[in-house]
């Protein structure tokens, strides 16, 4: 057969055309590879303790990095968030502290204080003097194993020793070590299940976006791509899930009275959301709050009265580009953060009463 001139060239653009198809095709696949650590200029390191799935994470900022925050959960437990609010003169941090162990556990963050002044790392205080600036946060995992065991600041310490640039570890480590979801029917059902640290990233040319989730949630983790729950509160007979929203639906028209226990303090989800783009403290906040919608994508219900939910949004300032504004980097953040969400629960393994994911 012989091609005719404008048959050959509207070959070559059907061609292009499908290149362009298949690009977009895997542009939109889920962020489930990568790592936090994708984005230039932080460090991520854990501590696992041996003795009671508990532990802590700390994050790294090389020299310093802009944030902003949004929680908008009833119960945080937390310490210095209040300088990442826009109103604050403090303009960067020099790491972010998340830890288990309950509000016990905001004790071990003087630990990460310690190491970053032995790296004499912080604010020019005068003299020799450097203070660093780190927010910490906390997630409630007493109830498994003994509660008196929790992170302290030689946790702390240890787990900034091992920040290091690499992939981060998922699953049950560092502050997720205790994690679990769908506890608001235990009483009624086969119980919840295990929750864990999750992260993922996305490349768009020189640009990363990249999230880290420690998911402790009182509901339902769903796959927020197709809607199925994954983890969460389970039927009686363990085999399938009770679904929190449909048992909520089915007890109000019933008239059965309040099966929900959704004690405060008791479950929060952690996440970061980290980018190379220069960004202010004040288009960070936007970006938390925008990609916080992602977080609630992945779980239901979330932001509860029981819940400490916060999530942070940072930006390493290593790339300026003036064509990106903040509401396309907040549309993307949320898409992160729900696949980071989604890789907390999958990449868990089962403890005692608390069956994982991947082992069902």
């Amino acid at each position: 057969m012989t091609l005719t001139r404008r048959a050959f060239a509207s070959t070559l653009a059907g061609m292009a055309c499908a290149r362009g198809l298949l690009a977009a095709e895997r542009s939109s696949q889920p962020a489930s590879a990568g790592s936090l650590t994708d984005v230039p200029g932080l460090r991520v390191g854990h501590w696992t303790d041996t003795r009671r799935p508990t532990g802590c994470t700390a994050i790294l900022f090389e020299p310093e990095a802009a944030a902003g925050i949004d929680y908008d959960g009833s119960a945080p437990g937390e310490t210095n968030i209040a300088m990442l609010q826009p109103t604050s003169p403090v303009e960067a941090v020099h790491g972010i502290f998340l830890t288990g162990g309950g509000l016990f556990g905001l004790g071990a963050h003087a630990g990460m204080i310690r190491y970053l002044e032995d790296q004499k790392r912080g604010f020019d205080w005068g003299g020799s003097l450097r203070v660093p600036v780190v927010p910490g946060s906390v997630i409630d995992d007493l109830s498994l194993g003994d509660p008196t065991i929790r992170p302290d600041p030689q946790a702390a310490y240890k787990a900034c020793e091992a920040a290091t640039t690499g992939a981060v570890a998922e699953g049950n480590i560092g502050a997720g070590a205790g994690a679990t979801v769908g506890k608001m029917l235990r009483a009624q059902t086969a119980g919840g299940m295990k929750g864990g640290i999750g992260t993922a990233s996305l490349r768009l040319g020189d640009i990363v976006i990249a999230a880290l989730a420690v998911v402790n949630a009182a509901g339902d983790v769903v796959d927020w791509r197709t809607g199925r729950i994954v983890a969460g509160a389970r039927v009686p007979s363990g085999k399938g899930f009770a679904d929190i929203a449909e048992v909520m639906k089915r007890t109000l028209t019933s008239g059965g009275g309040d099966v929900i226990h959704d004690p405060a303090l008791r479950s929060t989800t952690l996440a970061v959301v980290a980018t190379n783009l220069t960004l202010t403290k004040t288009q960070l906040t936007k970006i938390a709050m925008m990609a916080n919608c992602g977080a609630a994508r992945a779980i239901r219900p979330y932001h509860t009265t029981g819940d400490g939910d916060q999530l942070y949004a940072v930006s390493t300032r290593r790339l300026r580009r003036d064509d990106v504004n903040v509401t396309m980097v907040g549309t993307l953040a949320a898409e992160v953060v729900a696949d980071a969400v989604l890789r907390g629960v999958m990449t868990a393994s089962s403890v005692e009463g608390w069956p994982a994911a991947k082992d069902l």
